[in-house]
């Protein structure tokens, strides 16, 4: 991997991250089309994957530093933080019971098309019963983090936007869009630094991470944070301006194109079968 494909993955994963429109899912698009360690043995691209959501966690970091600071003056005290909890919860559980269907189609991508397309439908819901609805909640509260959180749990699979799913789940709460996105945000935080670590022993373990340049590496890293930043910015901004519904068609598309590629065995497209390992779980799943 030169520096110009690590800085183009870069690109996709800060605004992939921010956008409701799935950052693994473009990740792993971005990488058939470069023909790059879309394999299972490529553990040193999911490795790359982990640090670029690195990249993401800083802009999160620093866009709502004033909430991160308050959180840490009164950790036993910030009701933000007891969410957030709350949230990660069912997002723990969705990844110990499917693990090994996720990990599947995180390496090879064989889901994707299905993932785009269920990101679609959370957006179009969403944004129907958000305008339908005249009471809306300013603020999270519990309710809100438990259904936000069992969105990022099928957030998990690649192409099905973490974003999108939980501002979806926000929506379809009761919350505003201004609220539901702070949130969604900030719950990318945990969510990222828990698959650091999670994820992180393996690499190394593994040797992994020692199989990446470290210029590309960091230029990747640079990128993704700088776009994230970006993309934070103009979802806050324009939230309450711009329909999901543009953001499903796109995502639609994107899902309808990627299943007619692997029905006609485009090369380079990862056919729809799911990995020997896995091959159990769809049915449970869907």
């Amino acid at each position: 991997m030169n520096t110009i494909q690590a800085a183009l993955l870069g690109l996709l994963q800060g605004l992939g991250e921010f956008l409701p429109i799935s950052s693994s899912g473009h990740l792993l698009l971005g990488r058939m089309v470069l023909g790059i360690g879309i394999d299972e043995a490529s553990g040193a691209y999911h490795m790359l994957d982990i640090l670029l959501h690195v990249g993401t966690l800083i802009p999160v970091l620093i866009v709502f530093w004033k909430d991160w600071w308050a959180i840490l003056r009164n950790p036993f005290k910030s009701k933000t933080l007891l969410l957030l909890f709350i949230a990660s919860m069912p997002t723990l559980a969705f990844k110990f019971i499917f693990d090994d269907f996720i990990d599947g189609a995180s390496a090879t991508g064989w889901f994707l098309g299905i993932s785009f397309l269920m990101t679609a439908v959370f957006l179009l819901v969403a944004e129907y019963v958000s305008a339908k609805r005249q009471q809306k909640s300013e603020k999270p509260g519990f309710l809100h983090a438990i259904i936000m959180g069992c969105m990022q749990g099928i957030a998990l699979l690649p192409g099905v936007s973490r974003s999108g799913s939980t501002l979806a789940g926000g929506l379809l709460s009761g919350l505003d869009r201004k609220g539901a996105a702070k949130f969604s945000f900030m719950m990318s935080a945990p969510a990222i630094a828990g698959a650091m670590l999670l994820e992180g022993k393996d690499a190394i373990e593994n040797g992994w991470i020692n199989e990446l340049a470290l210029v590309p590496t960091l230029v990747g890293i640079l990128v993704a944070a700088v776009t994230g930043y970006l993309a934070i910015r103009f979802m806050l901004k324009l939230i309450t301006k711009v329909s999901l519904n543009w953001f499903a068609l796109y995502v639609a598309i994107l899902g309808v194109l990627f299943l007619a590629l692997q029905l006609f065995g485009f090369p380079g497209v990862t056919p729809f079968a799911p990995p020997a390992e896995a091959a159990a779980l769809p049915v449970l799943f869907l």
